[in-house]
């Protein structure tokens, strides 16, 4: 497995957005495409695919907090892996990945992510990646959070 994380371009947006979760999954993740779109109309969002080598397995997109007053946090506001590729370790590399890049940005203190309660999946990932609860809940999203710096 050679998990690389790609900007979205011309030549593969489309691909982007016909991946597709489990059907039970499709109330824990907005779709790609609705993802996409926000991510051209809200400033800081940076959307991502991610493959194996050449073969694109998922999506994941992360943000400045602009709500965060305090501290500078980023927020990785989807993680998406194709059902045909789920249970092999993608998101797990493509989040490392994602807080590897975040951990080089100078101003990063704090990087959050979110998860529908009913989603134990993505509870024990984001737990076995150090996330702990902030005791927040967004949009009926349970906040975690990854302290960077003090």
């Amino acid at each position: 497995m050679v998990v690389i994380l790609k900007n979205l371009t011309q030549d593969n947006w489309k691909d982007c957005i016909k991946l597709k979760v489990n059907p039970s999954q499709e109330n824990f993740v907005a779709s790609n495409l609705y993802s996409i779109a926000e991510a051209q109309f809200k400033p800081g969002c940076t959307p991502l695919a991610v493959y194996d080598d050449e073969t694109l397995v998922g999506f994941i997109m992360y943000e400045l907090d602009v709500m965060n007053q305090i501290q500078k946090a980023y927020f990785i506001c989807r993680l998406m892996i194709d059902s045909t590729y789920q249970g092999r370790g993608y998101g797990r590399t493509a989040m490392q990945q994602v807080i590897s890049r975040l951990k080089e940005y100078p101003d990063c203190q704090i990087i959050e992510t979110s998860y529908v309660p009913e989603n134990t999946v993505a509870a024990k990932l984001y737990h076995s990646l150090g996330f702990v609860p902030t005791g927040k809940l967004e949009e009926g999203e349970i906040v975690v959070q990854l302290v960077i710096k003090n």
